[in-house]
């Protein structure tokens, strides 16, 4: 069963590689806590084919910074390092797994 990737710093390159989903978001944010769930089924539906990852911009504002996220939740969407589309807010799963399977 797959499980969504938790990124920082150190390892951000894993969602450089190949069809990424990065889910930035924070412990304290409403509209993350419900996409959690999502995020976890998504990690579990294309886990070999996709990864699901996840950054806390409390614990790693650098790459929050880095990445010009703004707004959280921000899904940015990421195929062979180069960042291909973004979602901000709240998104459906059928939205978010229809952008994943259009980078596949």
């Amino acid at each position: 069963m797959g499980k969504y990737i938790e990124l920082t710093s150190e390892n951000f390159d894993v969602a450089k590689e190949g069809v990424a989903l990065v889910d930035f978001w924070a412990p304290w944010c409403g509209p993350c806590r419900m996409l959690a769930p999502v995020i976890d089924e998504l990690a579990a539906e294309f886990d070999g084919k996709a990864k699901v990852c996840k950054v806390n911009t409390d614990e790693a504002q650098d790459l929050a910074v880095e990445y010009g996220v703004r707004s959280i939740p921000t899904l940015l969407f990421f195929k062979n390092g180069q960042i291909v589309d973004q979602m901000i807010g709240a998104q459906s799963k059928v939205a978010i797994a229809d952008k994943i399977n259009s980078l596949l």
